[in-house]
């Protein structure tokens, strides 16, 4: 008699975890479940990325502080001072009068033309 509602216990116990445990893995399969974890390990790689590109920012630094103290080279205390950015201008270079007979002024461009 014990022994059957041992293993009568053991079964029910055994069938009521392998359910949960079923029910579980379906849950992590749902598309929601799947969307969330996929944009979890999104952020999680997002943070690692920039961890990273701030070590090496500081690793450039460094490695840059290095540099110049053994080439000798002074830099100001607020760090080194980028050139203003230069804007170009779209300006065509000024055109010399034609003359057929010199060869710098009259050049073809078209591609098509039978030379």
């Amino acid at each position: 008699m014990f022994r059957r509602t041992f293993w009568f216990t053991a079964g029910a116990a055994a069938g009521v975890w392998a359910t949960t445990k079923v029910n579980r893995k379906l849950k992590q399969l749902t598309p929601e479940s799947l969307a969330a974890q996929a944009a979890n390990k999104a952020i999680d790689a997002g943070h690692k990325l920039k961890d990273f590109a701030l070590d090496v920012r500081a690793g450039m630094v460094q490695r840059e502080s290095e540099l110049g103290e053994a080439l000798g080279l002074a830099t100001p205390p607020g760090g080194p001072e980028l050139p203003a950015q230069r804007r170009l201008a779209a300006v065509e270079p000024p055109r010399r009068p034609f003359d057929k007979h010199d060869k710098r002024s009259y050049t073809s461009h078209d591609r098509n033309e039978d030379h």
